[in-house]
């Protein structure tokens, strides 16, 4: 699932960058100079004006931040430049390489999100109609806080359909897993609480992995079969994913050659890997190569060149941005020239991100088997960015003021950004301190009054008074994107 954070994963969806594109073909000596610049020096996502570049290797990288296993693969002119694994699948165990598996957590729905937009081209399912009159096995329950509501398909894929449940948490092994109906009832054993409507859809965008799974029950109910099995041979198969698979639990003779999870501690997740019922939210486990091949073919499908999946119409719909600059499940952004799609992912003991541009072929995807990996996922492609020249994705550098302490206790305090998830201020000494729901803490560091940055990830916070001068929200800047927190 991918979660809000404070760290490098994101703290709001949709945190990428623009590369440049049209370069010509990069000789094979330049390849290994570019792979080599990016293993040799990674920075933090955030530099302060004046002071020393920081350049740290990525495998010591890995040491710091308690990750045994990395997979990094580079489109580049449409093609798979490079790919490379680093580390180990789990201690002492086989190295990582380029077909080793990871859960990719959240990335599933971009790719589940693409199987469904199949069937809405083959006249199967619609963007547009009520979910309930194409829901089979469940239905949505009425609500309360939208009387008389409709929900619709691409309200679920923009996440803007108002539904519950940001995220899950997976079941550890030996655990009862429940069935994808008890999920989104929230009947036991399910861990999660119910999915349903909590406000009106189709107003402002909230993340919801709930969501998906409501579009995954109207998949099963509209082709009759295993959901891995419809994914399998609607979008993996078809643009050459040949290391991936929606199977859950994972097969055994697949674990033989897949990364195990792990603590952001370095600990082993207890049992492996987590197995998740919701298979279009949460449920992928495929390579980073793989990913790059979905990234070349929604590149390819956008331009007409090969269409395995969705038709160029169809592609062209599933990166229009709307509220909140997203597609149908995907976070869109970069500039008229240089647009790009991206997701990143969180799954017990697994994160990973990817990015890919509209054009002209550019794009990369990194997976890591521990939490916390994003952070270093951040960091390889701001590397990736320095190697090959691009205009973003850069450290970026900022100016910090000093501010009088008695500023910041105004800012000390509780702010709400949604009923599961809020962001904690506090003053230790002199240093302004922050920590999100069940994150750690980190520093801010003021660049005006009222503006702050963090140096963990390229995010900003800002404080927001009241007419009577009172501090009674924050706002929280990344990616191009603002959320509000209410002050508790």
């Amino acid at each position: 699932m991918q979660t809000l954070r404070l760290v490098a994963l994101t703290l709001f969806a949709g945190f990428v960058a623009a590369l440049v594109h049209g370069q010509a073909a990069v000789p094979k000596a330049n390849v290994q100079q570019r792979i080599a610049a990016v293993e040799g020096c990674l920075q933090p996502p955030v530099s302060v004006k004046g002071e020393p570049k920081q350049c740290t290797t990525l495998t010591k990288r890995m040491e710091e931040l308690h990750i045994p296993g990395v997979s990094v693969a580079v489109v580049h002119n449409g093609k798979i430049e490079w790919g490379k694994g680093y580390g180990v699948r789990q201690t002492g165990g086989d190295a990582v390489n380029t077909d080793t598996m990871f859960e990719a957590g959240s990335i599933s729905k971009p790719v589940s999100a693409m199987g469904t937009l199949h069937l809405v081209q083959e006249g199967k399912l619609s963007l547009d109609a009520d979910i309930n009159t194409e829901l089979k096995s469940w239905k949505l329950p009425p609500s309360t806080a939208a009387p008389g509501a409709v929900v619709t398909l691409r309200e679920l894929l923009t996440h803007t359909a108002g539904l519950t449940v940001h995220g899950f948490p997976g079941y550890a092994a030996g655990e009862p897993v429940p069935t994808l109906v008890q999920v989104l009832n929230g009947e036991k054993p399910a861990n999660t609480a119910p999915i349903r409507l909590d406000s009106p859809p189709g107003k402002a965008w909230r993340y919801s992995g709930g969501g998906y799974t409501v579009m995954m029950q109207m998949v099963i109910d509209t082709v009759k079969e295993p959901y891995p099995q419809f994914l399998h041979d609607t979008v993996l198969a078809p643009i050459g994913m040949s290391h991936s698979t929606y199977q859950q639990p994972l097969p055994a003779t697949l674990l033989t050659n897949a990364a195990m999870p792990y603590n952001g501690d370095g600990t082993p997740v207890t049992g492996g890997p987590h197995t998740y019922p919701e298979m279009a939210a949460a449920g992928l486990w495929t390579t980073a190569s793989d990913l790059c091949r979905y990234i070349i073919e929604v590149q390819n499908s956008l331009a007409g060149k090969a269409n395995h999946v969705l038709s160029q119409s169809m592609t062209q719909q599933m990166l229009t941005p709307g509220i909140g600059n997203w597609g149908l499940g995907l976070s869109l952004g970069g500039s008229t020239a240089d647009k790009w799609f991206s997701h990143g992912g969180d799954n017990a003991g697994y994160e990973a991100l990817f990015v890919g541009y509209d054009s002209d072929g550019d794009g990369a995807a990194v997976m890591t088997d521990a939490q916390g990996g994003s952070r270093l996922a951040y960091q390889v492609m701001s590397a990736i960015a320095a190697a090959y020249d691009w205009p973003d994705w850069k450290p970026v550098e900022r100016t910090e003021v000093k501010v009088d302490p008695a500023v910041l206790k105004r800012y000390v305090g509780t702010y709400e950004l949604s009923p599961t998830f809020s962001v904690t201020f506090t003053l230790e000494g002199d240093q302004l301190m922050t920590q999100a729901t069940n994150q750690p803490k980190f520093p801010v560091y003021p660049e005006s009054q009222t503006k702050f940055f963090l140096k963990v990830v390229d995010a900003e916070v800002e404080f927001v008074s009241d007419e009577k001068g009172q501090v009674n929200a924050v706002i929280l800047h990344q990616g191009g994107q603002d959320h509000k927190g209410v002050r508790k």
